[in-house]
């Protein structure tokens, strides 16, 4: 009989610094969603430390005393190896390096746990791209400071193979860096043309409309996705679970048919350099008629959520889409009561929300119905006869607009239907007898 062999978990400890500037609860949501990026990586979270201070430790980040604290945690466990800590703020090297030779452990600061996430979820050829910028990005400054802590072996370098005698190890590796970094956004403009190519040969051949799902990560949006296109999109308890873009039809499909496309969701503290390497991952969001924003409605900071999302979609200049704000797993708020008093006052504040669960059916087709009636409100209503002759519009005719009535002769069928003004158009100069 063959015994199953289970992984061994990767166990970890989270070690943050509270400056005054920061809330409790501001500081608590950033420990949360560090203990949720951890989980994403595979990392189990045995101790979180916590340390207030006037400002970081310019040697190790954490103070003396603390330090001291996870070496004598980290060294006493029993049951437990601590393979790793993560910090969380971004540090520079020189204080990584002194924080792991006086607990021990490897050290990840915050940046570098959502590089690797990112780099581990990539799948397409522009995701990867973005990910390698985004990698090399936050490499290129820290070679400086890691050729000093290095000595005087790592800053010298002969003329022979490089561009210039004496040319430093440094100086050859920024180099490179930067021009590995010139190629890939080369290559990722070239993919965003083509995609954008793509995308509008097949709205203009489809006459498709779009929605694209943005908010939070872990707001619930690939749950969403999955019960408005009946899609098998991943849905995980994870941060980043995905980050190439999704796109399916809205089901049951509707006139006109509506694309929905699912974004990587943003972040609280997400480097801005990462937030500009992935843009072109918000390119649906751009293009699209409609946003739709989901919230976690159960989340107590829900509104930190909302603002990092709009300040996001106001730096990609997505600001001035239609957008309707979707409070999501409001079923996780509490019993009924506690629902319904946390719906009346979402809807106080917010009038135009829409506060649902995206794991119950009846929600799901009311939000479709909203969705449908947005963009019906710009269809128009319009006769067409179809001689016998003509048939074969009929399939075309029942794809792009909804059929109201029909009625049939000797000479062909008549259409009371309704439909976008393009398509409509379009329909008539076929049937003309010009055309």
């Amino acid at each position: 009989m063959q015994t199953e062999v289970k992984e061994k978990p990767v166990y970890a400890v989270v070690a943050a610094v509270q400056l005054p500037s920061v809330s409790d609860i501001e500081f608590e949501a950033s420990l949360t969603e560090l203990r949720e990026l951890a989980k994403t990586l595979g990392f189990q979270v045995v101790e979180t430390f916590i340390q207030k201070r006037a400002g970081f430790d310019t040697t190790a980040y954490l103070g003396v005393g603390k330090r001291q604290e996870i070496h004598d945690f980290v060294s006493h466990i029993a049951d437990e190896e601590i393979g790793v800590i993560l910090v969380d703020h971004e540090i520079s090297p020189s204080q990584a390096r002194n924080l792991e030779k006086e607990t021990g452990c490897e050290v990840m600061d915050r940046t570098m746990v959502i590089l690797e996430i990112f780099h581990r979820n990539a799948r397409s050829r522009a995701a990867r791209a973005q990910v390698e910028i985004a990698r090399l990005g936050y490499m290129a400054p820290r070679l400086r400071e890691a050729a000093k802590l290095a000595g005087p072996q790592g800053r010298q370098r002969s003329g022979v193979g490089g561009r210039g005698a004496g040319e430093s190890h440094t100086e050859l590796d920024r180099r490179k860096i930067r021009d590995r970094i010139a190629e890939l956004q080369l290559e990722i403009v070239a993919m965003e043309a083509e995609r954008r190519t793509q995308r509008a040969r097949r709205q203009e051949r489809q006459g498709l409309a779009s929605v694209a799902l943005v908010g939070y990560t872990n707001a619930g949006k690939s749950t969403l996705m999955r019960a408005l296109t009946g899609s098998e999109v991943l849905v995980a308890n994870k941060l980043f679970a995905t980050l190439d873009t999704t796109v399916r039809t809205l089901y049951p499909e509707s006139v006109p048919r509506v694309l929905v496309s699912d974004t990587v969701g943003f972040i609280k503290n997400l480097p801005h350099g990462l937030v500009a390497s992935f843009k072109s991952t918000l390119d649906e969001a751009l293009d699209a008629s409609l946003l739709l924003h989901v919230i976690d409605a159960s989340d107590p900071g829900f509104e930190r959520q909302l603002a990092v999302t709009d300040h996001v979609l106001a730096e990609i200049n997505a600001d001035t889409v239609p957008r309707l704000r979707i409070f999501n797993k409001i079923d996780h708020v509490g019993d009924e009561a506690a629902q319904a008093e946390c719906t009346a006052r979402l809807r106080e504040q917010y009038p135009d929300c829409v506060v649902m669960s995206a794991r119950r059916p009846d929600d799901v087709a009311r939000l479709h119905q909203t969705i449908v009636g947005f963009f019906q409100a710009a269809l128009v209503e319009a006769e067409l006869f179809l001689p016998w002759s003509a048939q074969q519009l009929r399939g075309e005719l029942f794809a792009t607009c909804q059929v109201l009535a029909e009625r049939a002769d000797e000479n062909g069928a008549f259409f009371s239907i309704r439909g976008e003004q393009a398509a409509i158009e379009s329909l008539r100069e076929r049937l003309s007898p010009a055309g």
